[in-house]
């Protein structure tokens, strides 16, 4: 079933965080200080709707080079949706092109934090790490035959990194809803 995402309030600060990535070591928010913009993105390898879009926000984010910093995570319980494992998120990261980091929230605070509702999920940030931008990637979902573009995000980026403001009125991201271990689920 598809989920939009919460559309969490223009403005508020990235929640920390320090998370193992899926082919070793960690990554701490606190590494993307001083990029002139910062994009965190909630995906899985499973879900249709990020596969519909893996390869472009891979070509996206590569058209950008260092002046978008880039971390994607997974917050989906991986037990019960194996796919979503280190394993499949490593393949999908060469099969995606993801040049970015990929990280691990196991105990899915993370996405709490962040109030993620599904994957995709993007939050956009400026240089003070402040929410400019959430929502889609573009109008384009799996069986509409309108092309992958990015052109929502894209338009976000590019007016952060020429000092614009970014559009307000935007449009929620819709994917598959996070798969939350049980119990595990935001009140």
């Amino acid at each position: 079933m598809a989920a939009n995402s919460f559309m969490v309030p223009l403005g508020t600060a990235a929640p920390a965080f320090d998370l193992t990535a899926v082919n070793g070591g960690s990554v701490a928010l606190d590494d993307f200080k001083g990029s002139p913009a910062t994009l965190v993105v909630f995906l899985s390898n499973h879900c249709p709707y990020v596969r519909h879009i893996e390869a472009a926000l891979g070509a996206m984010a590569a058209s950008y080079g260092a002046r978008l910093s880039v971390v994607a995570i997974c917050s989906n319980d991986s037990v019960n949706y194996p796919d979503d494992d280190p394993t499949h998120l490593a393949e999908q990261v060469a099969r995606a092109g993801f040049a970015f980091p990929y990280l691990l929230d196991e105990t899915q605070e993370v996405a709490k934090a962040y109030r993620a509702a599904c994957t995709p999920d993007f939050f956009l940030y400026d240089a003070e790490l402040r929410l400019v931008y959430r929502g889609q990637f573009d109008d384009s979902r799996p069986g509409n035959d309108l092309p992958v573009t990015g052109a929502s995000l894209r338009a976000a980026v590019d007016a952060v990194l020429k000092g614009e403001p970014v559009e307000a009125d935007q449009r929620p991201s819709i994917g598959c809803g996070i798969k939350w271990k049980p119990g595990n689920a935001p009140a």
